[in-house]
């Protein structure tokens, strides 16, 4: 049974991550073709080092720019088959890391960005996440993201949302159908939240409301 109030385990579960894997691989050319447009506008002016959290199958890799030096920490290990195919054909340097204790060891101030896609609504406590973003954070240093988020209060999908949370955070590795990440960035403490609104058509229907945008430090 899927204990909705811990981190986690793939090694308690490991046929999601290997469903999930492959999930994801099959979207992957939609998601590609709708936010492609929007994270390519801020990620190839990166310079320096980022990480990114979450990368999954390394759907984001292709908009590094070369020079760039990436650490990729991706908890599930049913993605690295994937994810180390798409680190041969970057252009940027992608150094794997397993476990997101590892971004925790970071020095303060040290990274130059850092990108998060779909990752924040999974995230057993989102606040200590960007909490430590902040901190690896150079000033000035950029945080990248998509994010799908809660349905309007009181809409259908909403409470479709609210209905099926346990079952799909269950199945999507923690995944929570109604947390308002949008209101979790705007007061997280970064200088500046660019936040864009949209309707996915790229995701199912219950998580299709969206947030892509930069924040500074």
């Amino acid at each position: 049974m899927c204990n909705n109030n811990e981190q986690y385990d793939y090694n308690k579960h490991p046929w999601i991550g290997r469903f999930n894997s492959w999930l994801l691989a099959k979207y992957e050319d939609k998601i590609r073709q709708e936010t492609g447009p929007m994270k390519l506008k801020w990620m190839k002016h990166l310079q320096g080092t980022v990480v990114e959290i979450g990368p999954g199958n390394g759907i984001n890799f292709c908009y590094y720019p070369a020079g760039v030096k990436v650490f990729a920490i991706e908890p599930n290990p049913s993605m690295y088959g994937r994810l180390r195919l798409s680190a041969k054909t970057a252009e940027a340097d992608i150094e794997l890391k397993e476990n997101f204790l590892e971004y925790m060891n970071l020095e303060t101030s040290s990274i130059d960005a850092v990108v998060c896609t779909m990752v924040l609504c999974s995230v057993t406590n989102p606040e200590a996440t960007l909490k430590e973003v902040l901190r690896i954070l150079k000033p000035n240093g950029k945080y990248i993201y998509v994010e799908h988020v809660a349905a309007p209060k009181g809409s259908m999908k909403r409470k479709a949302q609210n209905l099926l949370f346990r079952t799909w955070k269950c199945l999507f590795e923690g995944c929570e159908t109604n947390r308002n990440t949008g209101a979790l960035l705007q007061s997280a403490g970064f200088s500046q939240v660019d936040m864009n609104r949209f309707d996915s058509t790229a995701m199912p229907w219950l998580i299709s409301p969206n947030i892509v945008g930069v924040a500074i430090k």
